[in-house]
């Protein structure tokens, strides 16, 4: 049973967001953005994933991802989020936040905010000082952003100005942020560096800083593990999975051999945090499973997909009771498997809710799995 749907789209994708579902909902996502970049004319688009009774013959799923709508976006798309079930919020190179409006009735997408030079080099007002947005973060109706500019920005939807500035957050780029609770954030910048940032605090400093040894590699990826706020994995530049416990020490509790190149996005499942999906450069689209028994698990995966390593915890310095970061022996491994078999060109982006994956890449092409876990 085939499970993963392609669609060409045309674009290098560079973005792409499961939509997220009303409080109670208990049926499978049904609609994703995209965004685009490296292309003439850079596009963000809402799809659905079409009728899940719509199974063929042989009960395969049938339908690739239809398009629903999409709106020219100035500039490469650097990162998304939803912002709640209408407004999608789209951080631009050219350094404008742009919250975008999907009108559901009659499918169409407009502008419904932006707050142009977010983020800039010498001059918010000269032409061509522009300096990318490269992570946006939303708690409604919070938005935050970060840029190439070293700057992080507070802001609120229904708000013309920022309601927080720090200019000079941080000398290096900052390439991704997140929510640790509703009133800090953490950030990870070019020099390998996570800081957390606590807007009640008037004074323009991190609370903390935190730092991979050695080599300085920037970090591309964030994610905060979804019920314990501590645990937070990075990636970055050499491939590398790190995972952090922001309670204790500044330095990663494990360093895991991942991907040959860059690593541009790492989640936790977001109701099933025992698992993690990271995506990269090479091509490659990992799920880390530190769910208890491993060694029964059937195949998740459509044929030719399972390429598994086990990892060793006992080789990592142990600390709290975690699936990431425990010593019980019943956890002492870990099931890595490769979602893609046939690695061609960067694997730019991944989302993962419910049963559902998404993910997109330099070879124009957007890919939906339903069945995460069949």
């Amino acid at each position: 049973m085939e499970e993963v749907c392609a669609r060409f789209v045309s674009q290098k994708i560079s973005k792409a967001r499961w939509r997220p579902l009303p409080g109670a909902a208990l049926q499978p996502p049904d609609l994703f953005a995209t965004g685009s970049w490296d292309n003439e004319d850079n596009r963000v688009s809402v799809w659905s994933v079409g009728d899940a009774g719509s199974a063929g013959l042989n009960g395969e799923y049938q339908g690739e991802p239809q398009l629903l709508c999409d709106i020219r976006h100035d500039g490469d798309v650097m990162d998304m989020q939803f912002l709640d079930q209408e407004r999608i919020v789209v951080a631009s190179s050219t350094g404008s936040v742009t919250v975008f409006r999907h009108h559901q009735n009659n499918q169409t997408l407009s502008a419904n905010h932006r707050w142009e030079n977010a983020h800039y080099h010498a001059d918010q007002y000269t032409a061509c000082g522009g300096a990318a947005c490269t992570g946006v973060i939303c708690n409604n109706p919070e938005i935050v952003t970060v840029g190439e500019d070293g700057r992080i920005n507070l802001f609120r939807a229904d708000q013309k100005e920022a309601v927080r500035t720090i200019d000079n957050a941080d000398s290096s780029t900052l390439h991704a942020v997140t929510f640790l609770r509703t009133t800090e954030i953490l950030t990870v910048n070019s020099i390998g560096q996570l800081k957390i940032w606590d807007f009640r605090q008037q004074r323009n400093e991190p609370a903390q800083i935190f730092s991979l040894t050695g080599d300085r590699v920037p970090l591309h990826c964030v994610d905060r593990h979804p019920s314990q706020q501590h645990i937070v994995a990075t990636g970055g530049q050499d491939g590398m999975l790190s995972i952090w416990d922001i309670r204790q020490g500044t330095m990663p509790v494990s360093l895991l051999n991942a991907h040959e190149a860059e690593m541009w996005e790492v989640h936790f499942h977001p109701s099933n945090p025992d698992h993690l999906f990271t995506c990269s450069e090479d091509g490659s689209l990992w799920h880390w499973d530190t769910s208890t028994d491993v060694s029964e698990k059937p195949s998740f995966l459509h044929q030719g997909g399972r390429s598994t390593a086990y990892i060793s915890h006992s080789t990592i310095n142990q600390s709290v009771v975690s699936a990431w970061l425990s010593n019980d022996p019943t956890k002492d491994r870990m099931e890595i498997t490769n979602l893609i078999p046939n690695q061609t060109l960067s694997v730019n982006t991944l989302d993962v809710l419910g049963p559902c994956l998404v993910y997109g890449t330099d070879a124009e092409a957007i890919y939906v799995n339903r069945q995460l876990f069949a």
